[in-house]
């Protein structure tokens, strides 16, 4: 990874963590559901996505200030989704990003809440915020809603869920991974344009630049469940395997699943060429998204 790229997602990261934290602490909550959703939201993970939605604004011009409510939100219903997602009734993990999930730290029902709590508190803080206009708000919350909901990122969790121990298509798991993963991950560079004031052609070329990032950040995934340091990963490998479902790795073979997510590598390349976004952080990123080890 570029040293330039290195230094600005570990800044960003880091003024995000903060960010999230001075939010949650202003909070009035029952002090054990306080414990728990700081607990998710200070585990840090990549902030991949507010990363994303930054470099977007950025790239196209935009204030890249602007964005931080938005990402916050974002990265609200990001976490609530892990915390829902290692839950026994899905996923059933002991452990991400190196620590216990939130309901082996906790219990099953405050993590529940917990989710529910960062979920809707994510709506809240748009709302709230000065730095965009009621018109700006409309379209932020109608797009996350969209990006999150029963025609997003919940129905992919529930189509990934149906797959499991049945085999499916490339195509099948293409389209799970483009709501579970993809949708988020398009919303935050539709969003970061959006707040660059794009034009619509531009918005509907970072519809397609989210969705293939999101195919191969997936395709990583499913290739670091092979091959990944479960200490680098801060959870266990294999587990897709353990839990008979249907990856890349285990429909085209681990050399094919490379080759596939590298097809994906030049279309999203192609895509921010057209953009004139080329030769740009954004582009970095995607390198780094195609070969990151965690």
């Amino acid at each position: 990874m570029e040293a330039n790229l290195a230094s600005y997602i570990q800044e960003e990261r880091s003024k995000l963590n903060q960010l999230l934290s001075r939010y949650l602490n202003h909070l009035s909550t029952p002090e054990i559901l306080g414990q728990s959703t700081k607990y998710s939201i200070e585990a840090g993970g990549k902030r991949l996505r507010p990363i994303l939605m930054k470099l977007t604004c950025e790239g196209l011009n935009g204030d890249p200030e602007r964005v931080y409510p938005a990402a916050m939100a974002l990265e609200m219903i990001h976490t609530y989704s892990l915390i829902h997602d290692d839950l026994p009734a899905m996923d059933n993990d002991t452990y991400r990003r190196g620590m216990l999930t939130n309901h082996k730290k906790f219990d099953e029902a405050t993590a529940i809440l917990a989710g529910d709590g960062l979920l809707t508190n994510s709506f809240q803080l748009i709302t709230e915020t000065d730095y965009y206009t009621d018109s700006e708000k409309v379209f932020i919350i109608k797009k996350l809603a969209e990006a999150s909901g029963l025609e997003g990122m919940v129905a992919g969790q529930v189509m990934d869920m149906q797959a499991e121990k049945e085999l499916t298509t490339v195509e099948q798991l293409e389209n799970i991974h483009r709501l579970k993963t993809g949708k988020l991950l398009t919303f935050s560079v539709v969003t970061g344009a959006f707040l660059a004031n794009a034009k619509q052609e531009i918005l509907e070329m970072m519809e397609q630049f989210g969705t293939t990032i999101g195919l191969i950040f997936q395709i990583q995934d499913d290739i670091l469940d092979v091959i990944g340091d479960q200490e680098i990963m801060g959870k266990a490998s294999g587990s897709d395997e353990g839990n008979q479902k249907s990856t890349y790795p285990s429909l085209l073979g681990l050399e094919g699943a490379i080759e596939h997510k590298n097809r994906y590598v030049m279309q999203a390349k192609h895509l921010l060429h057209e953009m004139k976004l080329d030769q740009s952080l954004l582009e970095q990123l995607v390198d780094y998204l195609s070969n990151r080890d965690q």
